[in-house]
């Protein structure tokens, strides 16, 4: 099979730390490489499925064309793939990367993950990043000799540092990695580094388009963004005889193509400036090297205030964020009371020791989709309602 031409300073399968599993006949099954495992492991696992019910912005949204983590990841991986293919880096480890970001997010997004830390607190806390890495080592297990998906070094490292070195590694962190250790003082690959910043480009943009369709936004109020208003102008000069409520999702476009190619052009002056010419260089050049250019870095901090002014924080979404919190902390009470509330393989595992107890009571309730923590909760407290 043909491989795409990939840069130096990308990380190359063939010169990865490999698995912290060995695995017979090691990468040779088939015609896909490492990084191409990983990213289909990825796709059958449970938890990636799981996705499709678990909060984007909208908990458990009614209507059919709301995102959820599921199409938020692959609209992600979308970004990623297009980024790693145009700076030569490796565009399947990137998608990989994209695809399972947000696995370890509990159901209702951070509302969940809020009530979870706060249910944690006297037991290490939760962290859905540090999650993720628990999820895809330890609790998902569809081998038989080994716990976990076996990824690749590449993948985990990746996946624990997309958002920069982790200083100060909270518990679920620090068992990871010292299973397999995974450098966190230093930077992580350009393609963990693209998949942070697609993920910044596909929830800024599309959570426009779901907040426009819900009516918690109005153009009105978007225009008084600058980033919004200028790609606003640069739409409406191609459109000029076309009503507003038809432009809007070329708004949305408009925006990911200005951003996309600020991150391209900006990343690969970086990349050229910092001289690097192996994966490792980049972990350790004491800085990112993928990012948007300083005035579209500024655009995009004001968009992100506004978006959390106006959308995540409007009323009718703290609301909804106050009953999701309700929902976890009192699943998690519940079974904290009495274990055997939870399914019999689950409550089989429960020992009486903390943190063990709790943390092990944490993961079943992360692993739950919206609809199933609610559902579940309707069943242990319908007295009560």
């Amino acid at each position: 099979m043909t491989r795409p031409f990939l840069a130096p300073y990308a990380c190359h399968p063939d010169r990865s730390r490999g698995r912290q599993h060995p695995e017979p006949g090691g990468e040779t099954r088939g015609p896909r490489d490492m990084f191409q495992r990983d990213r289909d492991r990825i796709i059958h696992s449970i938890a990636f499925r799981r996705l499709r019910h678990k909060t984007q912005v909208f908990v458990a949204p009614d209507g059919d064309h709301y995102r959820v983590r599921l199409t938020h990841s692959l609209e992600v991986a979308q970004i990623g793939r297009t980024v790693a293919r145009t700076l030569a880096l490796n565009e399947d480890l990137t998608e990989a990367l994209c695809l399972a970001h947000d696995i370890g997010h509990p159901p209702f997004g951070h509302a969940g993950e809020d009530a979870l830390e706060q249910a944690l607190e006297a037991h290490g806390g939760f962290d859905h990043n540090a999650h993720t890495l628990r999820t895809l080592m330890l609790l998902e297990c569809p081998y038989p000799r080994h716990p976990g998906l076996n990824l690749s070094w590449d993948m985990l490292e990746g996946l624990a540092k997309h958002n920069g070195p982790v200083i100060h590694p909270g518990w679920a962190m620090r068992e990871v990695d010292a299973l397999f250790p995974l450098d966190l003082s230093t930077h992580a690959s350009l393609e963990a580094q693209v998949a942070a910043i697609a993920d910044d480009i596909a929830y800024d943009n599309h959570d426009i388009d779901d907040g426009l369709r819900a009516g918690l936004l109005t153009l009105d109020q978007l225009l008084t963004v600058p980033l919004v208003a200028k790609s606003w102008e640069r739409v409406r000069s191609r459109y000029p005889d076309l009503p507003a409520d038809r432009l809007l999702r070329e708004l949305v476009r408009e925006q990911i193509g200005l951003m996309v190619m600020d991150l391209i052009d900006n990343s690969r002056a970086a990349i050229a400036a910092a001289g690097v010419d192996r994966a490792d260089d980049v972990r350790h050049a004491g800085r990112p090297l993928i990012g948007f250019s300083p005035g579209m870095a500024a655009m995009e901090r004001e968009l992100k205030r506004f978006m959390y002014a106006s959308l995540y924080h409007h009323p009718s979404q703290l609301a909804a964020a106050d009953r999701a919190r309700v929902v976890v902390t009192d699943l998690f009470n519940a079974y904290q009371a009495d274990p055997r509330l939870m399914p019999v393989e689950w409550a089989a595992q429960c020992g009486g020791a903390e943190p063990e107890r709790s943390r092990h009571i944490a993961d079943f309730i992360a692993g739950m989709t919206d609809r199933y923590a609610q559902n579940r909760h309707a069943e242990l407290f319908a007295s009560s309602d």
